[in-house]
């Protein structure tokens, strides 16, 4: 078993769901139960899935968390897409923001390969 605590992936992938927090916390009372919910569900989702492999007997089971971790960072890629599109948030946050969650991704595979 390992702490998830000492990956830097997950640390970064915390601070990524702290940011979507804070940022969702500026949308619209509308929007609390659309893309709010959908960007802060997708976000923790990455860091809990890498806390979650972590607590696994197997690196193949900790690998199909890490999967998942990957999905979920896709599924906030896009929603910050959406987002801007949206004029929810400005372009430099998105792509601040985008840039971060690849960064995580390219940190995932990393990890998954290492696995292997």
């Amino acid at each position: 078993m390992k702490d998830f605590r000492d990956l830097d992936v997950w640390r970064k992938a915390h601070r990524l769901a702290l940011a979507i927090y804070e940022i969702t916390a500026g949308f619209p009372k509308a929007e609390l139960y659309g893309i709010t919910s959908q960007m802060r569900r997708a976000a923790s989702s990455i860091a809990a899935n890498i806390a979650e492999g972590c607590g696994r007997k197997t690196d193949a089971d900790f690998a199909r968390f890490l999967q998942n971790s990957f999905g979920s960072a896709s599924e906030l890629e896009y929603y910050l897409i959406l987002a801007a599109d949206l004029g929810l948030i400005k372009e430099v946050q998105r792509d601040r923001l985008t840039n971060d969650v690849v960064e995580i991704k390219k940190m995932l595979s990393a990890l998954t390969r290492k696995l292997s």
